[in-house]
């Protein structure tokens, strides 16, 4: 198997995020290869094509789907799909959507916990927390309460685009004029703007040679007033007054109203929506939006959950993971605009948060005010250095970081505080898995696991993890005198007991795959280790997003090959 190479080959399962795998055989080694593909479903035929081939990972490039699975039950929802890579999952029914995500999250939580300690390698299912499953979005479409639209071209000097990026690419540019993922307000105002900025004939600026005009259009919408906030976002390179257009916006038949229409100056070389300058041309540059009874200021850079009913779902499954926290000062990490910790602030003696972004503080300051909380603390700063500054020590800590996770040695900083309990909220679970190893070294376990799905269609999943941490709950001092004799202990004996309590090595695949090349001279792979345990009915794991019935036939180990791996099995204890 070689770079360049075209293959064909059944999606088999998809690992978080979109990594499809296909089992291809290498007729070089005569072994099956397993190959991510991405942007696929599980159960579609593909074409593809070898563009990363390294010691322990290969990689293919979709080409074509060549049969459809099974799973995709209904017709795309938008003329931008599959171009458009947003929401690859929008021909599937929302139920096998979930299925398939919490599948994703389990097998990455588990792992952790396999390499944690916390669970057996050779017994998963013995696995001593509880996973929850996933609660869904309350809309499947429409759910988006903003949207960053980018100004460009769909192919080389073509018209004037507005929309989202085509799929893997940076530059090219298809305007989305029917999103079903926010609300048709988005739509009517994207093609309101669209419309206008074709017949001014402005031009949109071009990222290699930061030349250009028109940058972004960032909308905003409350779920529960309609409010809307409307942001065209410019270099600073060209001079316009868009009095008409404002006119033109203002006359369009919304389900909300618009409460603000900004112009925000942006130079940055950087393609991030931000503001060197920010002008009002009509209204004001903020709404209200209300979360579980508490109401916020949102601005047009304001953190916010991108789904405010998906939010309300997540926040009460963190509030029912944390409890009670009566006389409790809670520590609030990541804690944004504030939204966590005013949630706990009613039923907490004092919570404190720590957040990056200084907007987001003021905007948590105001907020708290505006909710007439008076016992939460906002600084502004870097977790991993605002904890040396903290006076206050924490009964109980919210992790709320961003998609990287958090920096190790913050965690180590959190560690420290050894607080019976934590709730890690997390938007990437990969980050999440990487972190719970660091977790569970420094002496916590999973308790319970619940995902959240904020982001229907798209390959997304929000996660809440409860983590405990044991401490003894007494000291005895005994007095031990080893050696012969009466009322001591011989030390031969605790040698022996030692010894017959002593844990078990992990036997690992490679171990069995190493055992296999030096006693028979060949080579099998993982899946045939695999294959011949799940037939022997020894413990697997559960995979929840595998194809129930393939359309083409698994490539199987010959019956040497099958012998040889029952040998290892037994001499590894397995298989007795």
């Amino acid at each position: 198997m070689k770079k360049g190479e075209i293959y064909e080959g059944m999606i088999e399962t998809i690992e978080f995020p979109n990594k499809g795998i296909v089992w291809v055989k290498d007729e070089s080694v005569g072994e099956t290869v397993r190959v991510i593909v991405k942007n696929g479903m599980p159960g579609q035929k593909v074409r593809f094509q070898i563009n990363k081939k390294r010691k322990n990972r290969c990689e293919g490039r979709l080409l074509e789907v060549l049969e459809k699975s099974e799973r995709e039950v209904r017709e795309p929802v938008c003329d931008a799909f599959p171009a458009c890579g947003g929401c690859m999952y929008q021909t599937m029914a929302y139920k096998d959507q979930l299925s398939m995500k919490a599948g994703q999250v389990r097998a990455l939580i588990e792992d952790a916990l396999v390499r944690g300690g916390q669970v057996k390698a050779d017994a998963p299912e013995e696995a001593d927390y509880v996973f929850e499953g996933i609660q869904g979005s309350p809309l499947e479409f429409g759910y988006r309460n903003k949207m960053e639209f980018s100004f460009g071209d769909a192919v080389k000097d073509g018209p004037l685009t507005l929309g989202l990026h085509k799929k893997g690419s940076t530059y090219d540019v298809l305007t989305t004029g029917d999103c079903k993922i926010v609300h048709e307000d988005f739509t009517k105002i994207l093609k309101c703007v669209l419309e206008y900025c074709r017949e001014q004939k402005l031009s949109y600026y071009r990222k290699m040679s930061h030349e250009g005009y028109l940058r972004h259009l960032l909308v905003r919408r409350a779920q529960t007033t309609g409010d809307i906030l409307v942001n065209l976002v410019t270099s600073s390179q060209a001079e316009h007054d868009f009095t008409e257009l404002v006119e033109e916006l203002l006359k369009l038949e919304l389900e909300g109203h618009i409460t603000g229409i900004l112009h925000i100056i942006n130079d940055s070389l950087a393609d991030v929506v931000q503001s060197d300058e920010t002008r009002i041309l009509y209204g004001k540059d903020y709404f209200y939006e209300t979360i579980l009874g508490l109401k916020f200021k949102i601005t047009p850079f304001s953190f916010f959950q991108t789904n405010s009913l998906g939010a309300e779902v997540l926040y009460s499954a963190a509030r029912n993971y944390i409890g009670s926290t009566k006389d409790m000062t809670v520590f609030d990490l990541y804690s944004g605009t504030g939204t966590i910790a005013q949630i706990l602030a009613d039923v907490s003696k004092k919570v404190i948060g720590v957040e990056i972004v200084e907007e987001a503080v003021e905007a948590a300051r105001e907020n708290a005010v505006l909710n007439h909380l008076d016992n939460c603390e906002f600084i502004a700063g870097d977790v991993l250095k605002v904890l040396d500054d903290v006076e206050e020590k924490p009964d109980f800590i919210v992790l709320d970081p961003p998609r990287d996770g958090i920096h190790p040695k913050a965690l180590e900083k959190i560690i420290q505080y050894q607080v019976p309990k934590m709730v890690y909220i997390s938007c990437k679970p990969s980050s999440l898995a990487r972190d719970l190893e660091i977790l569970l070294a420094g002496g916590y376990r999973v308790e319970r696991v619940q995902c959240v799905d904020m982001f229907p269609a798209t390959v997304h999943v929000e996660t809440v993890v409860m983590l405990s941490h044991k401490k003894p709950d007494s000291v005895i001092n005994v007095k031990v005198e080893f050696g012969e004799g009466e009322g001591k202990v011989p030390l031969d004996n605790i040698a022996k007991r030692a010894e017959a309590y002593k844990p078990k090595e992990r036997v690992t695949y490679k171990m069995i795959k190493e055992y296999i090349e030096a006693k028979y001279g060949f080579k099998v792979h993982t899946a045939y280790i695999a294959e011949v345990k799940r037939d022997l009915g020894l413990p697997m794991y559960d995979v929840p997003n595998a194809v129930e019935e393939l359309k083409q036939p698994r490539k199987h180990p010959t019956a040497e090959k099958v012998e040889a791996i029952k040998d290892a099995l037994k001499y590894f204890d397995i298989l007795k």
